[in-house]
């Protein structure tokens, strides 16, 4: 019974076990993404924002259309028409079709790859990143980040949360805090949601097999758990007549 404790505490522990801790570059505390992969709607409503946003400039070479499909509940038609632009075919690889030089002319370098974009930094870096955006003059992009500062990438949801200013600590170039000086096209709070369906479904992308992983582990844990039970009995049984 003791030995079969630690095997059960593993399985859960693998369960539940989250990404690895990560800080802004200013070591300031991160915003919490509140990520949830078994959420579909929200997955589905991130690849929408990753397709109309971002894919013009990233690439998701790890995954493909139709396994976006598959592990989105969507139709081929559904995403051939709705989040394929590039022309790609339904199994190609997600490839952006920006020529490697014109981004680097454009933006001093290659805008990279998104497949693991979330497992390098984790879901709630992502998730301030795109909270963080700030008009920068300074900046040769017009823009800054804070979590970022100095990121080479514009900001591409402005229109939908709008145009954010840095207030300064006295005497310092060092940001105190951010103000919504032009607002979007949604709220704070729709804004929110909106980037935390996006970090979702780049969540997603980093580790498709999750959503599969975390169905296995339920029944992993219930035969463990019937396991430990039926041993716990032998046992008893075995011994009952040893004093």
């Amino acid at each position: 019974m003791k030995q079969l404790l630690p095997a059960v505490a593993l399985a859960l522990g693998l369960l539940v076990a989250g990404q690895p801790a990560a800080r802004a570059e200013g070591g300031e505390q991160l915003m919490s993404s509140g990520s949830n992969v078994r959420d579909q709607a929200s997955l589905q409503r991130g690849a929408k924002l990753f397709f109309n946003y971002c894919v013009g400039c990233h690439s998701l070479k790890y995954m493909r259309y139709s396994r976006i499909a598959d592990d989105l509940g969507l139709t081929e038609q559904q995403v051939m028409q709705n989040l394929n632009f590039t022309g790609a075919k339904f199994d190609d690889p997600v490839i952006s079709h920006m020529p490697a030089e014109d981004a680097t002319k454009w933006f001093g370098k290659d805008p990279p790859d998104l497949s693991l974009e979330v497992s390098a930094k984790g879901a709630d870096w992502v998730y301030t990143y795109l909270n963080t955006f700030y008009l920068d003059p300074k900046s040769p992009i017009g823009w800054n980040n804070t979590t970022l500062p100095n990121a080479a990438m514009p900001f591409p949801l402005w229109e939908l949360q709008g145009q954010q200013t840095a207030v300064m600590k006295p005497g310092t170039d060092e940001v105190e805090k951010l103000d919504l000086a032009h607002p979007g096209k949604l709220t704070p709070a729709q804004y929110q949601q909106t980037s935390r369906d996006l970090v979702n479904f780049l969540e997603y992308v980093s580790e498709p097999a999750a959503l599969q992983r975390h169905d296995y582990g339920v029944w992993v844990v219930l035969f463990l758990a019937l396991f430990t039970l039926l041993a716990y009995f032998l046992k008893k049984e075995y011994w009952k007549d040893v004093h």
